[in-house]
């Protein structure tokens, strides 16, 4: 399945059905984000609902501490 995330072109071999499978491939799972997922910012509660399809598109931005 295609996607893009960051607009990156990103081709999925196994098997990603919501946007949190997604967080998990990603290893972004356990980091504070933010998902735009085809325009629509979504959630926290919303990740595991969310289906990801064929050509979709993501906007994935996280925080990194310090200062």
């Amino acid at each position: 399945m295609g996607i893009i995330v960051n607009g990156e072109s990103l081709e999925l071999n196994q098997r990603i059905e919501t946007v949190e499978d997604l967080l998990g491939h990603l290893q972004l799972k356990k980091k504070s984000l933010i998902v735009e997922h085809n325009q629509t910012i979504l959630k926290m509660e919303q990740h595991d609902k969310a289906k990801v399809t064929e050509g979709d598109r993501f906007e994935i931005v996280h925080f990194v501490g310090g200062g």
